[in-house]
């Protein structure tokens, strides 16, 4: 597993271990140990104990990260001194701005950016092409907030976000980006609708904020048995087609030609990851 194919981001409270240890044996491709919204102000301190040592021990096949409190907070640089021993595999920023992604300097683990505010989604491509810079999540509680949206069960009113999110992250040469938290951790059916739409609209992995959404997600962002096999006959047939000297084919009535091969592929490389796992 590795950042860049990660599916599911699964949030636990860095000050409450019993649940961290929960998410690490959940099955989710990436665990964050939360310092942020999940941790009152008063457990702040707690939380950094919790999280160095169940982080440093864990032994698991997901990928750890930290999600560290805002910077210009009172708890921004003890949260980054708490941390900066840890072998994580990402950072994760809250409120993540150009400005604030330059404010964790040049070194350190890869930075998943959180975007929360407008002023984020404006700034999107601008934070996806910094260096430390791995891959968008859209924060859409906050956003909601910020903005004035009312949630709506076809997800309309976050539909601009999540495409300027996909098409920033595209054009600034990351990873397809993760969609946000599905709130209602007792909605499967609302998850999985809400996980395939973000998928239809090229997000590749969302957010969770408990174990039980994990599965749902992982199975969502994976290729299914038929869209694997499809892709094999696309990318045979056109094979074919080379070795013919032609460059296009058809194939079940569908013209065939390279865009429609590299998306093929793409599924067969999925597959491939899914099979390794």
């Amino acid at each position: 597993m590795s950042l860049a194919t990660a599916r599911s981001l699964l949030f636990a409270p860095g000050n409450e271990e019993r649940k961290l240890q929960k998410a690490l044996a959940a099955g989710a491709d990436m665990v964050v140990a939360d310092l942020e919204d999940a941790v009152p102000a008063g457990e702040k301190e707690a939380a950094r104990a919790v999280a160095r040592r169940a982080l440093g021990e864990a032994t698991t096949r997901s990928l750890v990260a930290v999600r560290v409190n805002g910077v210009g907070t009172p708890h921004w640089e003890a949260d980054l001194e708490s941390v900066a021993e840890l072998e994580l595999d990402a950072l994760v920023l809250p409120k993540a701005t150009p400005e604030a992604v330059g404010a964790l300097g040049p070194d350190g683990p890869p930075v998943v950016a959180i975007v929360e505010t407008a002023l984020g989604v404006r700034q999107a491509y601008e934070t996806a092409g910094l260096p430390r810079v791995a891959a968008l999540v859209l924060g859409a509680v906050d956003l909601g907030l910020e903005l004035g949206l009312e949630p709506r069960a076809d997800g309309q009113e976050v539909l601009y976000a999540r495409s300027r999110l996909v098409v920033d992250s595209a054009a600034a040469g990351v990873r397809r980006p993760f969609d946000l938290v599905h709130v209602d951790t007792r909605d499967d059916e609302g998850l999985e609708a809400e996980a395939r739409l973000a998928r239809s609209l090229g997000f590749r992995g969302k957010a969770c904020i408990h174990p039980a959404q994990v599965e749902i997600v992982n199975r969502v962002f994976s290729p299914t048995s038929e869209e694997r096999e499809r892709a094999r006959r696309v990318v045979e047939a056109y094979e074919q087609a080379l070795a013919d000297g032609r460059g296009a084919v058809a194939l079940d009535g569908e013209m065939i030609d390279l865009p429609v091969v590299e998306r093929a592929r793409r599924v067969l490389a999925e597959t491939e990851r899914s099979v390794s796992e």
